[in-house]
């Protein structure tokens, strides 16, 4: 049985009062090896045969993906390589006499995953759920909402884009209150930081303030 504990947002809601959201309690990581002895358990297959499978389907998605495809894994869901630039490489500026990228200042710096609608909802199927006895904790508080602007306005001089998986992930916030404050930062028009995109395909992008 899985626990959940409610978690309280860094930042409050329009009204000024605290808000908390569900947050699943992990319970460590299942390795590669893990799931290949589980599924060896209930198949013909041996681990070692399950291993090498997932070790050829992970070359060839590295070889699609490089060649500038998307991968899709019935009832996984998709992988999509994202590029940035070279640490210390500057941004391209666009202007005709500006600073112009060649191919090796580029490298892909990420993959995105979208889960298939199937992996959700089986995974929601067996997810027996009772809430945690532990009490909440309060998101990072690491930097200031100063000092997290800093840091993502410098995250962009660097990478065309910015997700709200990045900016959690470079200001410790959780990721639903990582989503609310950059909306806020987007909606500030001297704050330098814009928005790109709709939906799950909604991105973070610098502009001028």
């Amino acid at each position: 049985m899985a626990e959940y504990e409610m978690q309280e947002m860094n930042l409050p809601n329009k009204e000024g009062k605290r808000v908390l959201y569900p947050r699943l309690v992990q319970r460590g990581q299942i390795t590669t090896e893990d799931i290949a002895k589980k599924i060896a358990q209930k198949s013909t297959f041996s681990k070692g045969e399950i291993l090498g499978l997932l070790g050829e389907v992970a070359d060839e998605m590295a070889y699609q993906m490089g060649e500038g495809r998307s991968v899709k894994l019935e009832q996984i869901g998709t992988f999509v390589a994202s590029l940035c630039l070279r640490d210390g490489k500057e941004r391209e500026t666009g202007e005709e006499k500006g600073t112009r990228r060649n191919a090796r200042s580029i490298v892909v710096g990420d993959i995105k995953f979208r889960p298939d609608k199937t992996l959700l909802e089986e995974t929601n199927r067996n997810c027996d759920l009772e809430r945690s006895q532990h009490k909440f904790h309060r998101s990072s508080q690491h930097y200031t909402p100063g000092q997290r602007l800093e840091r993502a306005k410098n995250y962009l001089a660097k990478h065309p884009y910015m997700t709200v998986g990045d900016y959690s992930e470079i200001t410790g916030l959780r990721k639903t209150a990582a989503s609310l404050e950059l909306r806020q930062w987007a909606e500030l028009p001297d704050s330098g930081i814009g928005r790109s995109g709709r939906g799950t395909h909604k991105v973070y992008i610098s502009k001028e303030e």
